[in-house]
């Protein structure tokens, strides 16, 4: 679980709940049903028309990374892949057989099993340049389908409001209810913009850094399964893993997958 996100979210509420309180207003006054379902309903249905079925679906279980932490074990990364550099320069690339069972990374024992079964190095450095790219992109794609979210949802809380004020001006007959009424009528658009700006942008910002660590990480794997094929010595290899992903676990500085090809 992701604290720092659920912690924003209810400092951004009940900050702006605290506010209302303080000029005299109450909670209450913001529930409402109707207005919830224009906004959520409304912004939902866009988004759905927006993308294809597999994006929508690949964003709404993107989404679950804004709320679920996941840390990068670089340090321990970088010993595993220093390890295997020892065993295959005392016992030969074969020697890393033995170790496929245990590798429990998908992009680690691909990367491995290139190197065990003798593709050439450019074809592995292709294979897995283009994996990285590949899966980044296809879920850059999945966390846009919050960003446009963050965008729909302003319009449609209006859209909300003007339907409120067309009740309203339906009801001019009864001038105790215009008050309440417009008041409800806006509750549309606070819901828009509040979801817009406290929710849907900020996890998609969320997902796109967690995905960028992604990459980097699989960068790592890259560059240390290629000197490994390469015959780099471990001491030399990890003094390069520890410059590409800054010298701790958090994750890298802004690699890109260019890298595998200067490196």
């Amino acid at each position: 679980m992701d604290k720092l996100t659920f912690g924003g979210i209810a400092l951004a509420i009940g900050s702006i709940l605290g506010g209302q309180a303080l000029e005299g207003g109450h909670a209450g006054s913001l529930v409402q049903l109707t207005a919830f379902m224009i906004v959520m309903g409304g912004t939902i249905g866009a988004v759905m028309i927006a993308y294809p079925q597999a994006d929508f679906i690949r964003g709404l279980k993107l989404g679950k990374a804004a709320f679920k932490e996941e840390k990068a074990d670089i340090g321990g990364l970088v010993k595993q892949l220093v390890d295997m550099a020892a065993v295959a320069r005392r016992d030969g690339v074969l020697a890393l057989e033995s170790k496929l069972a245990g590798i429990t990374d998908p992009f680690l024992k691909r990367a491995v099993g290139f190197v065990v079964d003798g593709v050439d190095a450019a074809v592995a450095r292709s294979a897995l340049e283009g994996q990285i790219e590949a899966e980044f992109e296809e879920n850059t794609v999945g966390a846009k389908v919050f960003e446009s979210a963050g965008g729909f949802s302003p319009t449609v809380g209006i859209l909300g409001a003007v339907l409120g004020l067309i009740h309203v001006m339906e009801n001019l007959s009864n001038p105790d209810a215009i008050g309440p009424g417009i008041a409800v009528a806006f509750v549309a658009t606070v819901y828009g913009v509040g979801s817009s700006n406290l929710v849907f942008l900020p996890m998609a910002n969320k997902i796109k850094r967690r995905l960028g660590v992604e990459k980097e990480r699989k960068i790592l794997i890259a560059e240390g399964v290629l000197s490994i094929q390469e015959g780099l010595n471990p001491r030399v290899l990890e003094e390069k893993l520890n410059a590409l992903s800054g010298g701790h676990g958090g994750g890298g500085g802004g690699h890109d997958a260019k890298q595998l090809k200067a490196a």
